[in-house]
């Protein structure tokens, strides 16, 4: 691939870049680094996928790319993990991480993964982050933690950190561009100002969409009708995206469609497969989409019916959630030892 296809195949189904010539100078120049994080609190779920779905297509731009378990990150944050289930978490989400990237075509083998108490405690590591906290007033780290971090009027200082230590991973990691959900943006700005005084490049930001939740309002991991988890079964997966909020001809804030855009059809696109929607003959007959705009113009004019959007799309989730599915029930005392109250 030429730099040009590369960059196309790098930026395909992001929300934004940051900055777009600096991305096309690093892919000129060789094969960048890149790296996301998770911090390892709530059971994963297709929100997920769809942002994991692109390391595939960084792999394929002959990128380097790493995977941060981050486990002090999940515990700095109001203890959304306790300690004592670090360890548990961060296996069951390098499981689910790897059943996920090969589910959208990649090899797992060909990602480095990266545990963050495995440098986060180093003597370096921790002296760079007492500069940066020297350097950085309390206004600007909440400010940039406000999409991430849970927020209270007396803050735990956990939460103050938090982002200085997703600055400073960049570094330690030697990544030359930062991928995660646009929530993320507000700290990868503050790595971008930090970084250059810290002896490393201000990275490059890749940032991938929110998905609406299929209730209409923002997914969320406490509210289960709101997502499809990665273990439902194909039953659970048809019922909820039938439940779903899905009005007539509205492509605002629609979570059926946004799964179909972000998560099937890049995966049809690699198996080389168009989006079938079976319907009897006397409805219209079958319909075949190769892109994801025909789809969303038929629904939005409403010759795409919500019912016959949901009836496809139920098997296609479930389809693409299936290796996975089968990886983590095939290992069941992953989520039971990281989730031990949801799972006795």
């Amino acid at each position: 691939m030429d730099t040009a296809e590369r960059l196309d195949l790098v930026t395909r189904y992001t929300d934004e870049v940051v900055e777009t010539e600096e991305l096309e100078t690093l892919l000129a120049e060789g094969n960048p680094s890149v790296y996301i994080g998770y911090a390892p609190t709530g059971e994963m779920h297709i929100g997920h996928f769809t942002t994991i779905r692109k390391l595939a297509d960084f792999l394929r731009a002959d990128l380097d790319v790493t995977v941060l378990v981050a486990d002090l990150h999940a515990h700095l944050d109001d203890e959304k993990s306790p300690f004592e289930l670090l360890d548990a978490r961060v296996k069951y989400y390098q499981e689910a991480i790897e059943g996920m990237v090969e589910a959208a075509g990649a090899d797992p083998s060909d990602i480095t993964f990266v545990r963050g108490m495995d440098y986060q405690l180093d003597e370096e590591y921790s002296l760079e982050m007492y500069r940066m906290a020297a350097e950085t007033t309390i206004a600007r780290t909440q400010r940039a933690a406000s999409e991430v971090v849970r927020e209270s009027d007396s803050p735990n200082l956990g939460g103050l950190i938090y982002p200085l230590m997703q600055s400073l991973d960049v570094k330690a990691l030697d990544a030359d561009i930062a991928y995660g959900g646009i929530d993320q943006r507000g700290i990868y700005m503050l790595s971008r100002e930090l970084l250059p005084e810290h002896d490393h490049d201000k990275p490059v930001c890749l940032f991938a969409p929110l998905l609406a939740g299929l209730t209409g309002d923002k997914m969320s991991s406490s509210e289960d009708g709101s997502k499809v988890n990665l273990t439902d079964s194909p039953a659970v997966v048809r019922d909820k995206i039938d439940d779903a909020y899905c009005p007539m001809g509205d492509v605002e804030d629609n979570g059926v469609l946004e799964y179909v855009q972000y998560l099937v059809f890049p995966v049809l696109d690699e198996r080389d497969e168009s989006f079938v929607i079976e319907r009897p003959d006397e409805y219209g007959g079958d319909l075949v989409y190769e892109d994801y705009q025909q789809l969303e113009a038929d629904f939005e004019s409403e010759e795409l019916h919500p019912a016959d959007l949901k009836n496809a799309t139920g098997e296609y989730i479930s389809d693409v959630i299936d290796p996975v599915r089968e990886r983590l029930t095939d290992r069941p005392e992953l989520l039971a030892e990281a989730y031990p109250e949801s799972y006795e």
